[in-house]
């Protein structure tokens, strides 16, 4: 941040500061074709955020809710340790539960019906409890795991995005690289889904390089005496 502010000032350049989850959400200007309508439901779903926005135009944003506890990502890491996974667990999670195609297990579904929000610690318990009694094999449990996330993220835009009648849908963060949630939020949703290719769906260059240009076209600059700061405060994006 600091040489990028020295970076600007000794080359007269103008100076932006962009929050990162901003750039996720963007990395759906990146792909080729039409750009995205408003008014979006976005969904920003990374290892430290689940969260549900709306985005009524560019730079404006509303927060509807989001997890209560744990991260979607967050509980991919955390039930992919106590299967055995390497990190990150999304991928080996995804690749263990390919080699199963189905479960006889059911986990739980936090459904925390009414609200905007998501909550993944009981689920990530109810993992810990299957892994350790044994019934299923490692491969039905992360099937299953798998399962839950996908349909409660899946179910709750779709929801979300008729009440609303919001134009599109937007997926981003690393966890919308997880092609069982892809493949639920393209079926149930009742509006365009728009989804990154997984090569920008984690933190990445381009999507920062995204909002910069949305933000620089509007007139906008961040001031060399501006601290960078750490905040999952949508108002401040």
């Amino acid at each position: 941040y600091s040489t990028a502010k020295a970076i600007a000032f000794g080359r007269d350049l103008p100076f932006l500061g962009v929050n990162h989850l901003e750039g996720h959400v963007y990395a759906n200007w990146l792909v080729e074709g039409e750009p995205p309508s408003f008014p979006a439901l976005c969904l920003v779903v990374s290892g430290g955020h689940t969260d549900l926005i709306l985005m009524q135009e560019h730079g404006q944003y509303e927060r509807l809710g989001g997890t209560l506890d744990d991260a979607a990502g967050e509980a991919f890491d955390k039930s992919g340790r106590l299967l055995g996974l390497p990190f990150p667990g999304g991928p080996a999670i995804a690749k263990l539960a390919a080699t199963a195609g189905a479960s006889a297990l059911r986990l739980p579904r936090a459904w925390l019906r009414g609200t905007c929000d998501f909550s993944f610690s009981g689920l990530k318990t109810a993992v810990l409890h299957a892994v350790r009694e044994e019934r299923v094999s490692p491969a039905e449990i992360a099937w299953e795991f798998q399962e839950s996330v996908a349909d409660v993220l899946a179910g709750k835009v779709s929801r979300l995005a008729r009440e609303l009648d919001v134009a599109e849908v937007l997926l981003a963060g690393g966890v919308a690289a997880n092609g069982r949630l892809r493949e639920e939020m393209q079926a149930r949703s009742p509006v365009p889904v728009r989804i990154p290719p997984p090569s920008l769906c984690t933190d990445n260059a381009a999507m920062i390089g995204a909002v910069g240009g949305h933000r620089l076209a509007l007139g906008q600059r961040s001031r060399l005496d501006e601290d960078i700061f750490s905040a999952n405060d949508w108002a401040r994006v």
